[in-house]
């Protein structure tokens, strides 16, 4: 079949498809058809206005393509930029589409803007240009109407306090009986026809008119000498830089805050309820994100995450939250789209993500973690971080051990996850360390006394002889892949027998091929979280496994496991959250920033840069 045949359907193509825009508020999924099917606007948690991508034509969405059988589809980004360039090979001859979204990290009062530019490469190609707005997740259809405004043409769509202006060579019209608008044109060799399509705050404030052709250069300059910064010329040097590329286009500029994927509701499992919202801040990510950016010179955003963070979790230690909104707003109460089909029909469609309410012990871990890295990073420490910190150590001694969600977020009961508890442990850890090696104040004693005995704790609770392995709960014989991080976070070294057997377990019950699952859902309902159905692999986890391999001395099986995960990613260098080998697809939000902070940390454990990783913080230890 022809790749544009695949777009004639009115659902959205398999995920991996998709290749990312951003302006650094918001961001477009683009498919290989030329189809921007999904973009919230103005932020990334904004109701979207194209929704394609998780109902059907209706839902909204701006394809750019031939109107023929399309032979051959070719896609890249422009060098290390954001700048995506999209080429149909037809009978006829061959055409180029080039997306940008012009970004807005210093400017923060500009609207956002999608700017489209097709350029005739061969032949004569007739095009079609089709585009469907919708607003409020696809359920509002806009009054739209064509007229002028700061004196040139233009398309101008509104629903309440939604505007949106199109302006271009090639302005489409009402599709007769249809809510959709359309317009088909010859393009030949040495043409060039472009589009911009922008936000305004209101119909009385419509957005004046951008050159799309500086816009576009813009962009493209913008993200090259971002890039420029980037200190590494390693193995993978283009995945690691394009991981890194897709990790500041998740971040708000605004804020410094980063999503955990700019999608919703895309699910673990085809066709399945494994559904999530994505488009929020998660404290897990914390330590991650300031290894990935800080270790290959991205210091900058490393800082913004870091001051984030701190503005994040100010306040009450008692309410710190898992995850938060891109401002840091704390109520993310979540909701169902019930008029949107899905994802390739999987229900439902969240909004919002319920899991802002569970307790999960380990963040405290990650935060103090991150924070401790920041401070041996030299990013600064101020007697306000200081307090905040000594404040939900205090916090963590009365709740320690209460059972938790997790870092899985299951909707099942609470359990003395193994991963909580060994973070519990970090925090306490971090906490010593704070007094003992930067002479910050603290009641060091206790902290010392409290980490020891968790330490204890999870080598007496966690441990399962009879398998050879820590386990995910306390008490249980179920195996999970977070418990490669005890090395990686300096709990055991690596070269332990316990984790040594730990990472032999799991290679043996949990790891299919070079995918490993985070635990076993093989029940159809896990007995953990509570839902149905199977998942695909966690790409995250799977990094994991190459640094428990790496650290317990596996080193050259580790580097070749690393070739092979980094080939997955797709055309554009992208991953998702998941992979589903039995049907070679991505599964879940894409594209997801867990699997490309594991991506560029494998890459620092393997190859250089410095990593969470410090055996010798075991020191003193009864082990």
């Amino acid at each position: 079949m022809a790749d544009h045949e695949l777009a004639i359907s009115g659902g959205p193509g398999p995920i991996e498809d998709y290749a990312l825009l951003s302006d650094l508020r918001t961001a477009a999924l683009v498919s290989k058809t030329g189809s921007v099917d999904w973009l919230c606007l103005p932020r990334f948690d904004s109701p979207s206005c194209f929704a394609r991508l998780l109902g059907d034509e209706q839902s909204g969405h701006w394809q750019i393509a031939p109107t023929g059988p399309v032979e051959h589809t070719h896609r890249r980004y422009r060098d290390t930029s954001l700048v995506l360039e999209t080429e149909f090979h037809t009978a006829d001859g061959s055409v180029r589409l080039i997306d940008s979204m012009p970004p807005h990290e210093k400017n923060m009062d500009d609207q956002p803007a999608l700017v489209r530019v097709l350029e005739g490469v061969s032949g004569e190609v007739e095009v079609r240009l089709r585009w469907v707005i919708r607003f409020a997740y696809g359920d509002s259809v806009p009054w739209v109407r064509r007229t002028e405004a700061h004196g040139s043409e233009c398309i101008i769509a509104v629903a309440g306090p939604h505007t949106v202006v199109l302006r271009g060579d090639r302005l489409p019209y009402r599709v007769a009986g249809e809510r959709a608008h359309e317009a088909v044109f010859t393009i030949a060799a040495g043409q060039r026809l472009a589009w911009i399509m922008q936000w305004s705050t209101s119909y009385e404030a419509v957005a004046e008119p951008l050159d799309p052709m500086q816009e576009t250069q813009d962009s493209e300059d913008f993200w090259r000498e971002w890039a420029a910064n980037i200190r590494y010329d390693g193995p993978h040097a283009d995945a690691v830089h394009r991981s890194l590329a897709t990790l500041k286009a998740l971040t708000f500029a605004p804020t410094g805050g980063m999503v955990a994927a700019p999608t919703t509701s895309l699910p673990e499992t085809l066709g399945g309820e494994r559904n999530w919202d994505y488009r929020y801040c998660w404290l897990r990510d914390a330590t991650f994100t300031l290894l990935a950016l800080d270790n290959f010179g991205c210091s900058g955003e490393a800082v913004a995450w870091r001051n984030w963070l701190l503005r994040a979790v100010a306040g009450d230690p008692a309410d710190v939250q898992i995850m938060y909104g891109i401002d840091g707003e704390r109520h993310l109460i979540e909701w169902e789209a019930d008029w949107l089909p899905g994802y390739q029909g999987a229900k439902p469609v969240r909004i919002g993500n319920a899991a802002y309410r569970q307790l999960q012990l380990d963040v405290y871990g990650e935060v103090m973690d991150a924070l401790h890295l920041s401070r041996e990073r030299g990013l600064g420490e101020t007697p306000e971080s200081w307090a905040l910190q000594r404040g939900m150590m205090r916090h963590l001694e009365t709740l320690w051990q209460q059972p938790d969600s997790g870092l899985w977020e299951v909707r099942g009961p609470d359990r003395h996850f193994t991963h909580s508890r060994v973070m519990v442990w970090v925090a306490f850890d971090r906490a010593v360390r704070a007094v003992e090696q930067h002479d910050l104040p603290g009641p060091v004693a206790r902290w010392r006394e409290l980490r020891d005995a968790v330490h204890a704790e999870v080598l007496a609770k966690g441990w399962n002889a009879e398998l050879n392995s820590f386990t995910q709960y306390y008490g249980g014989t179920e195996l999970d892949a977070s418990t490669l991080l005890i090395p990686a976070v300096g709990f055991l070294p690596g070269d332990d027998e316990r984790v040594v057997g730990t990472v032999r377990a799991i290679e043996r019950e949990l790891k299919n091929g070079d995918l490993v699952d985070r635990y076993s859902t093989d029940s159809g309902k896990s007995d953990v979280d509570g839902l149905h159905g199977r998942e695909g692999s966690f790409l995250a986890c799977s990094f994991w496994f190459v640094d428990a391999l790496a650290l317990s001395g596996r080193r050259n099986e580790a580097a070749s496991m690393f070739d092979r995960l980094v080939a997955l990613a797709n055309d554009v260098g992208l991953l998702a959250e998941e992979y589903d080998a039995a049907h070679g697809r991505f599964t879940g939000n894409f594209p997801q920033a867990f699997s490309h902070l594991a991506l560029v940390n494998s890459a620092a454990v393997l190859y250089g840069g410095r990593t969470r990783d410090a055996r010798d913080r075991t020191d003193g230890l009864d082990a």
